[in-house]
């Protein structure tokens, strides 16, 4: 759409938030008849709507359901369940629902950035994080956008000009973003999330596949993970897109992957039969855990598929700083190291946080969110010298260790303030032995005790930072 479509144009904006408010500026801005709504109607979203009513948008605080008269599209935040009675209104009156990223890929002017896409259940950011790192190594204009925190409308339509744009999608986005379509994309696994959001797990695949469609040169799957190379087959792409795999074995034809701890192509190689290109090294990955190698080739994978060389891979990843509370060393007390992966808040995350270390102390618990954890205990109780559960849900953790790891030591914290941490972290100290690992993966969402998972892994760090002093 051109900037004159948006003149007198009326759109609904769903939701208030980091998105709904840019979305809302932006759209009045380009001329449109803007009306935003809102489930809440607290102080902070009266804040909010003051702001947006000075700049001639309509706000309508405590209404999420009710589709305004003229609305003729509508742009909802990310987190707008599919089944609102607001989009069952839409759908009603043949209303299109876009999300932000279908707006910004509607808004890209003429020589825009391609996007390399990036989603899965985990490691997305640090993927993400990765590849623009390698991009900027390669001496590329670039930036790490979209779910990762950083507005894609923001660089859509700023003043900087990219080369290209490492972009994170989530479930939620890409279900709202049917035009979507990248230079490159990778699903990097896919396990049980956001259930209830989408309604069923079929449900969620689908919406994640939904990043492939259209790619022009490369479509990246986990050859671990057999329904992301599903979702390559089933995607419409273009003409000559390759199906590009990443292991962490030998790669065959076509394939990212690690040979006697050296990152290898031979995808993007001219005789990928019979040759290889050596990328990297394992201990250019901090850290280096199979997971954490694992996002690194497939960020690689991206790259390569964009024509960045070998080198800038080797550069871009060794320059990568890892963001907080994701498999962080915190410190090594009493010959024990502590470790906060505070961002594994679902089974899939903490599995491969735990097959990392071995022995382990693990602190796990708090919001379930409907996930089962037999499977989980299953396949990390031989790794175990002991687990401290906090949190809301950790019932259903101890249950199914007492199934499943009946000789594992728990110490079951009967509290779920934010004091909890501290306890737990000593708790811990006691069960461990020098050479193991203190490792807080929770499994669990944190909101029953921490505002997120940042304030859980800072009340954790803390706590190791603090038990470090006494024992100085």
């Amino acid at each position: 759409m051109s900037n004159q479509d948006w003149q007198g144009k009326h759109v609904t904006v769903a939701g208030l938030g980091v998105s709904g408010i840019p979305a809302a500026k932006v759209l009045r801005g380009l001329g449109a008849v803007v009306t935003v709504v809102n489930d809440g109607d607290d102080e902070r979203s009266r804040t909010q709507a003051a702001e947006l009513e000075a700049q001639g948008i309509t706000v309508r605080l405590g209404d999420g359901a009710t589709l305004p008269e003229s609305t003729e599209l509508i742009v909802t935040t990310p987190g707008w369940k599919p089944d609102k009675p607001l989009f069952t209104a839409a759908a009603e009156a043949n209303v299109p629902v876009w999300g932000d990223v279908e707006l910004a890929w509607r808004l890209r002017g003429p020589g825009a950035a391609p996007w390399l896409a990036v989603t899965g259940t985990n490691g997305k950011t640090t993927t993400v994080r990765m590849l623009a790192s390698i991009l900027e190594a390669a001496g590329l204009r670039t930036a790490a956008v979209g779910n990762i925190g950083v507005s894609l409308l923001d660089a859509v339509l700023g003043d900087e000009e990219y080369d290209v744009l490492a972009v994170e999608l989530s479930s939620y986005q890409l279900h709202w973003a049917p035009s979507l379509r990248a230079h490159s994309a990778a699903v990097l696994n896919l396990a049980p999330d956001h259930l209830d959001w989408h309604g069923s797990m079929a449900a969620y695949v689908a919406d994640k596949g939904r990043i492939y469609e259209g790619n022009r040169v490369a479509c990246v799957y986990n050859a671990a993970d057999p329904a992301t190379e599903d979702l390559v087959r089933e995607a419409d792409v273009e003409e000559g897109c390759r199906a590009i795999g990443f292991t962490l074995n030998t790669p065959g034809p076509s394939q990212l992957g690690v040979v006697d701890g050296i990152l290898v192509d031979r995808a993007f190689v001219a005789n990928r039969q019979k040759q290889a290109q050596e990328l990297a090294e394992v201990k250019d990955i901090d850290p280096p855990a199979p997971h954490n190698i694992a996002n690194a080739l497939a960020a690689a994978a991206l790259a390569r598929a964009f024509g960045v060389g070998p080198a800038a891979v080797r550069d871009g990843l060794r320059a990568f700083c890892p963001d907080p509370h994701r498999i962080e060393h915190v410190a090594d007390v009493a010959q024990v190291a502590y470790v906060d992966d505070s961002k594994a808040t679902n089974t899939h995350a903490a599995e491969a946080s735990l097959a990392a270390y071995d022995p382990i102390v693990w602190i796990a618990g708090g919001l379930a969110k409907g996930a089962t954890f037999d499977e989980l205990v299953t396949g990390a109780a031989g790794r175990l010298r002991g687990v401290v559960l906090i949190g809301r849900d950790r019932e259903l953790i101890r249950e199914a260790l007492a199934r499943h790891a009946p000789e594992v030591p728990v110490v079951d914290l009967g509290r779920t303030d934010t004091g909890a941490m501290s306890e737990a972290v000593r708790e811990a100290a006691r069960l461990a032995r020098p050479g193991d690992t203190v490792l807080m993966a929770p499994a669990c969402a944190s909101m029953d005790m921490f505002v997120n998972y940042n304030k859980r892994g800072e009340a954790f760090a803390d706590a190791v930072r603090a038990l470090a002093a006494e024992s100085a």
